[in-house]
């Protein structure tokens, strides 16, 4: 029992407060969100999507700012018939998820600044924790029953909230070395920090005991343990709290190419290499004495190769695909890695159309692909594939500036698992998601 509620504790630093693939966002830009393909981007966007796409640019600087309000909910259902409860809710609001670009370009040179959220960006808050803390505690009233002291309840405080983001600071160099074809290279450095505060409190029982509880009264768990001589019982179901901050920094490498090889024709091509980060425990709270402050984990971003094309079906309609590659099976994650079956990927096809002068109009579609064994899916850090929709439009408010306005529906699928809880049975857990998000931007050239 106690070593069960410890590692409880411990996985709270393992929640991601992610959106899209494991620990990358491609989301950075609100032409994204209307078109959930932008790989082949000539815009202000390529400076993260496409930086060779730079060299199409108008000469003069153009600069960029955007920012998205995500609201997700994720369910755990759990078929443990000891709980009180079946299902736990977490939220993940994100108001402020922000990106920023700005470019130069003058002939056949583009230099580039981005900013934004490359992983994370949010706080998944479950105010009811979830079945992995709960489930143990729950067959207290089970087990003090067949001790021969007759129990039918319990009750807990269990609540935890994890906030990751990882902030890219991203620079390129790009350059056309003819009309058909352009080169860039870039870095990225990466700034990452996740907090962690969780708490396991107020283990209450009512346990039959003929001089210490006659009524059958709900009382302190740890309190009738150490009263009936249970000293490790006692310790298992005390008050327990984490509060841990992880930070670390990383660099990421890429490279990327651009080619025209026709008018209207536009193919982006990019290699991000993997990023190597480790983040180190500042500890202010370790109630279960697992977390050693200056303690070092890893989490590595993986490898992406980004694929797009992009074509104008005629002088107003205008289409383009994209494909990524994330090399996670490469990532090291301090062995949860393994349980990736095979690398995750999307694919994502856009459409736009100029309505007017002054107005564009976009939907886009994207499959997210994961194949995660079910060593790796849990109540705490999960992983589904999905189908995304995007919508917007593109209003120009003067030769110079353009507002960009889009919307996000995402689809999940619903992956289960069967666990083992030994000496009792099997039971189901099953994990669900929704999202929502919406973007707004300005893009200034000058």
């Amino acid at each position: 029992m106690k070593k069960t509620l410890i590692m409880a504790m411990v996985v709270l630093c393992f929640v991601p407060a992610s959106f899209a693939t494991l620990v990358t966002n491609m989301n950075q830009s609100a032409q994204y969100f209307r078109l959930l393909s932008r790989n082949a981007s000539t815009d202000i966007d390529a400076v993260f999507y496409n930086p060779a796409g730079l060299t199409l640019l108008k000469d003069g600087w153009h600069v960029a700012l955007y920012n998205q309000t995500i609201f997700q909910e994720k369910t755990v259902t759990n078929d443990f018939y000891f709980l009180n409860n079946k299902k736990y809710v977490g939220e993940v609001n994100v108001p402020v998820f922000p990106d920023f670009y700005a470019v130069y370009k003058k002939n056949r040179l583009a230099l580039s600044f981005g900013f934004g959220p490359n992983s994370g960006g949010g706080t998944a808050d479950f105010k009811k924790g979830l079945p992995a803390f709960e489930t143990q505690i729950s067959t207290l009233p089970y087990m003090l029953s067949h001790m021969g002291l007759p129990t039918t309840q319990y009750s807990v405080d269990i609540a935890f909230k994890g906030k990751s983001v990882f902030y890219g600071f991203q620079m390129n160099a790009s350059y056309a070395f003819s009309e058909m074809f352009a080169a860039a290279v870039g870095m990225r450095y990466i700034s990452a920090e996740n907090s962690y505060v969780g708490h396991i409190r107020n283990i209450m029982i009512n346990p039959r005991h003929p001089l210490l509880n006659p009524t059958g009264a709900m009382l302190s768990a740890s309190q009738f343990f150490a009263l009936i001589g249970q000293s490790y019982y006692a310790a298992a179901t005390r008050d327990m709290e984490v509060d841990v901050e992880q930070t670390g920094t990383g660099f990421t490498p890429l490279l990327s190419l651009s080619l025209h090889p026709a008018e209207g024709l536009n193919i982006g091509i990019k290699y991000e290499f993997i990023t190597k980060l480790k983040l180190t425990n500042k500890t202010t709270k370790d109630d279960v004495g697992m977390f050693p402050d200056g303690e070092v984990i890893h989490n590595d971003i993986p490898a992406i190769l980004s694929l797009g094309v992009a074509y104008d079906l005629t002088t107003k309609l205008h289409a383009s695909v994209s494909y990524n590659m994330f090399f996670d099976k490469d990532a090291n994650w301090d062995g949860r890695e393994k349980f990736v079956e095979s690398n995750s990927w999307d694919l994502g096809v856009g459409v736009e159309y100029d309505v007017l002068n002054a107005l564009t109009l976009s939907a886009g579609y994207l499959r997210t692909k994961f194949t995660l064994g079910s060593g790796y899916q849990s109540d705490l850090a999960h992983d589904m594939s999905a189908n995304s929709f995007g919508f917007g439009a593109r209003i120009r408010l003067g030769q110079k500036l353009d507002l960009d306005l889009s919307g996000l529906y995402s689809a999940y699928e619903k992956p289960e698992k069967q666990i083992d809880y030994p000496g009792i049975g099997t039971f189901r857990e099953k994990y669900e998601r929704k999202n929502v998000a919406f973007a707004v931007g300005f893009g200034y050239h000058f």
